[in-house]
């Protein structure tokens, strides 16, 4: 039995792919039909102040060939859990070792907090979306700036003589409590550490799981 396909004689297929006809067969990818793809190429935020700096980053992105305006044109776009917050403590020691330091401006895409853990605040020159009060504060106070990051684009049209830091994406409390199940160590949501809550947790079913 001759198979037809696009009711066309296979044999009239050449080996190249292409009809008789001149015309090309399109398939359709059975596995990925509908699939929509993950990467973001704009923020969902409708954002006035986000929008106009994903407007000049796309700019310096297609104008310069800076791999450092493209990093920070993806970062503009992605949600919130993905822009976690940096702390001064975590800039201050991941900048460490960094030659003339007090020269860079660190470049963080999402928030800067504070840290009373940190007594003493090195001076820094700091560009990021956003900074909490008592942050901004303590950065001024040390003798550093706080930069927005069209002032950065401005500076450093490049990227040149910056460092590009961003905070760690699993420390937010709910990823505490991802995975909870027998011997898995997480953190159980419970009301209290009282008599009645879960004091036999594992034992029986009636307190969260039996093993």
């Amino acid at each position: 039995m001759q198979s037809l396909i696009a009711g066309v004689d296979c044999r009239s297929v050449r080996s190249a792919g292409r009809l008789n006809t001149g015309k090309l067969i399109m398939g359709i990818d059975i596995k990925a039909h509908h699939v929509k793809k993950g990467v973001r190429t704009a923020p969902k935020s409708e954002d006035p102040y986000l929008l106009l700096l994903v407007k000049l980053y796309r700019f310096l992105a297609r104008r310069t060939d800076s791999n450092f305006n493209k990093a920070v044109l993806h970062r503009l776009f992605l949600s919130k859990i993905n822009k976690p917050p940096i702390s001064l403590s975590r800039i201050a020691k991941e900048t460490a070792n960094t030659p003339e330091r007090d020269a860079k401006i660190i470049v963080q895409v999402g928030t800067v907090t504070d840290d009373v853990r940190l007594t003493v605040i090195p001076k820094l020159t700091v560009a990021a979306l956003r900074f909490t009060q008592s942050a901004r504060e303590r950065i001024l106070n040390a003798g550093g700036q706080c930069l927005t990051l069209d002032q950065l684009a401005l500076k450093a049209p490049t990227g040149a003589g910056t460092v590009l830091l961003r905070g760690k994406r699993n420390t937010r409390e709910s990823v505490k409590h991802f995975g909870m199940g027998p011997h898995k160590h997480k953190k159980p949501f419970t009301e209290s550490k009282g008599r009645k809550f879960e004091r036999g947790r594992g034992r029986r079913k009636s307190r969260g799981f039996k093993v």
